[in-house]
């Protein structure tokens, strides 16, 4: 008897198991393109010397991609062979990042931006003099001929290679989430579906952990590893001009999509519910064939037409109603009205993050993506999973998942306020944020780079090729900085007799200054540190309302809409939380640089220096208006889902009552009925 009742033992290798593990490798692969993508922002941006507005136009041609096909694929895909689309959809992030990767074979060897080294000759014996070079020779003396044809030699366009593999992999990406996370959860238990969700988003969550670090190596290697001499390079890493080598991670993801594909070829197009076998299938299968005996001439023509193929244009007759149905839905407009703020802000951030770790607190790229991978990304992978687990373990419905979610998002915005009071001030440098004497730059102007210490060397004030001298001060060039002798070659060149360090020192020091910017001071490194810490707590938090949010999203739509509801979500999101805040992030911190550099043909690149005390307000202003206005939108959104659950919960009550009269009714008719056929009987008798 409680033999019969007992559910039977899944097996350990179900198709339901080998899709959920395809599904996490396949997440946890366009997660790692993804990352990587975000953690190559700032080598694109200096390979290419193209500003930060810009480079937030090619960040976001992947949400233009999932734009064109989103729709089509979520509606009429949940038709077809889900799988299968997912399979393709793999094969063409593949081929997207490695169409991605192609402009570096086509360019030639990256030439960093300085004002010194393209007159030396390393082998030579001789130290350069850098006051006594005329330096003021730019690409604004070139005929506009010559300036096109120098344009064109430097592969400027390029980037527009990465634009389309970035978009190519957008479109690849469209079928996976809608698809495949409707497919498991008709297949699965309802009880299981939120943590199959959790262990799906936490594998995801390891892609971009190693995407991250192998950002963090990318940058580390030299842009043209293999085919310069390394000894030659007078940069490193730290600096503002290192562009690592970005291409090669872009091979590596696209070997990793295409494996990701294989397992997908082979699974069916649908699978039994969770908990029943084959057996019990076929047996359902026999039992309906069975009743339909009984059924009415129309009712079997009806059960044929339910067998026959689907027909394209029978889905797109039915397109528009279903939209029209979703969109009625005020909790579902809610949900994306918020899901939108919330992932401006998030996408905003992301994508500047390193460059806001390297310019607030004197962080290299590499360094800054690495801590951000090892550090940031694992406890957003322990915060999916603890939100998941939650949920299972108390057995919330729709209004606990809302008040987990809406309670994760108040407290990681109240850590994210805690950022504003953690900041370094301003890197030291000669005429850009401080004088040449040392006291305070109020405000920059172009002129203000020369100063009586320099006014005699002919120094250009376009190039920036930093060196630090002995007293902390940095100074954008060794020109600018009145140095009279060199000696050494590549990264070990010293400058000797620099007459604007000693303005600020005291007679008989040291006048020589060394490659690079000068290190912040030790504050600066305790400050970071507070800052990682509760930027880690942070992103702990908010990932625990993660798949809570999911849950609102899948329970507040009709199960036939939910491939669509998914889709459009994604759509929508994408189009408008993807597209826009990597542009318009760029655009207000582009207006925070102090100091851009030149391209070869002349021409301003990348920014090189940022004021960092505007770069902070800007960056961090943003963010937290955005996310102010997603707690507002929580609190509207919860009410709504408590009125909508407390709607259908009358409605169900009503239902009920309904059928429980009906119930009474027919019972009162039977009871009648027998009497009556009683008192019949009786009378017959006599």
């Amino acid at each position: 008897m409680s033999v019969e009742t007992r559910r039977p033992r899944e097996a350990c290798c179900s198709q339901l198991k080998l899709f959920l593990f395809s599904l996490s490798f396949v997440y946890f692969a366009k997660a790692f393109g993804g990352a990587y993508m975000k953690s190559s922002i700032t080598q694109i941006e200096r390979r290419f010397d193209i500003p930060s507005s810009l480079i937030g136009v090619i960040d976001g041609s992947f949400e233009i991609g999932n734009l064109l096909v989103i729709a089509f694929v979520s509606y009429f895909g949940a038709k077809l062979h889900r799988p299968r689309l997912i399979g393709a959809g793999c094969l063409i992030m593949s081929a997207g990042a490695f169409f991605t990767a192609l402009p570096h074979f086509f360019q030639g060897h990256y030439k960093y931006e300085t004002s010194v080294l393209h007159n030396t000759d390393v082998n030579a014996t001789k130290g350069i003099l850098p006051c006594l070079t005329n330096q003021s020779v730019s690409a604004e003396t070139l005929s506009p001929d010559t300036q096109a044809a120098c344009e064109k030699e430097a592969g400027s366009s390029m980037w527009v290679y990465v634009f389309l593999g970035n978009m190519l992999r957008g479109i690849g990406e469209t079928p996976i989430v809608p698809l495949g996370v409707s497919y498991l959860d008709d297949f699965s238990r309802e009880e299981n579906t939120a943590f199959y969700l959790a262990c799906i988003q936490t594998v995801g969550i390891l892609g971009p952990m190693f995407g991250f670090m192998l950002g963090s190596f990318c940058a580390k290697l030299y842009v043209d590893i293999g085919s310069v001499d390394l000894d030659s390079i007078s940069i490193n890493h730290k600096d503002t001009r290192w562009v690592g080598a970005w291409w090669l991670g872009f091979l590596v993801t696209s070997v990793v999509m295409l494996l990701s594909c294989i397992p997908f070829w082979f699974l069916p197009k649908s699978l039994p519910k969770q908990g029943q076998d084959q057996s019990q299938a076929k047996s359902s299968e026999l039992s309906t064939e069975v009743e339909q005996e009984n059924f009415l001439p129309e009712d079997i023509t009806d059960q044929e037409e339910k067998q026959k193929p689907v027909q394209f244009c029978e889905l797109a007759k039915d397109f528009l109603p279903s939209l029209k149905r979703l969109f009625s839905c005020r909790v579902y407009l809610l949900i994306i009205l918020t899901s939108l703020v919330s992932v401006n802000g998030f996408i905003g951030m992301i994508t500047f993050k390193p460059k806001f770790m390297e310019q607030i607190y004197g962080q290299s790229a590499s360094r800054a993506i690495f801590l951000i991978g090892i550090m940031n990304l694992p406890a957003v992978a322990l915060g999916i999973i603890t939100g998941g687990f939650v949920l299972k373990r108390f057995k919330l419905g729709i209004i606990g998942a809302a008040r987990v979610s809406f309670s994760a998002s108040l407290l990681s915005f109240s850590l994210l306020t805690i950022q504003i009071f953690l900041h370094c001030e301003n890197t030291d440098v000669a005429g850009l944020t401080v004088s040449y004497q040392g006291a305070t730059q109020l405000s920059y102007q172009p002129e203000t780079m020369l100063s009586q210490c320099n006014m005699g060397c002919s120094c250009s004030l376009k190039h920036w090729d930093p060196v630090c001298a002995y007293n902390g001060m940095t100074y954008a060039s060794p020109c600018l900085a009145g140095c009279q002798t060199s000696t050494g070659t590549g990264k070990e060149m010293v400058f000797h007799n620099c007459t604007c360090v000693g303005e600020t020192i005291t007679p008989g020091m040291n006048m020589s200054v060394i490659l690079g910017q000068c290190p912040r001071n030790s504050g600066c490194d305790r400050m970071f540190r507070f800052y990682m810490a509760v930027s880690v707590l942070g992103a702990f938090v908010s990932a625990c309302g993660g798949t809570p949010g999911y849950i609102v999203l899948l329970r507040s739509i009709q199960p036939d809409l939910k491939s669509l509801a998914l889709g459009m979500q994604t759509l929508i999101v994408r189009t408008l939380g993807g597209i826009p805040p990597p542009i318009y992030f760029g655009a207000l911190i582009d207006r925070t640089c102090l100091k851009w550099g030149t391209k070869r043909c002349g021409g301003r690149g990348a920014c090189r220096f940022y004021d960092s005390n505007a770069f902070r307000v800007t960056f961090l202003g943003l963010i937290y208006a955005l996310y102010f206005l997603t707690n507002v939108l929580w609190c509207i959104l919860y009410r709504g889902v408590t009125r909508k659950q407390r709607k259908d919960a009358k409605e169900s009550q009503g239902k009920e009552n309904a059928l429980e009269g009906n119930r009474v009714t027919n019972g009162h008719a039977r009871i009648s009925i027998i009497k009556s056929t009683e008192d019949t009987d009786r009378e017959s008798t006599i």
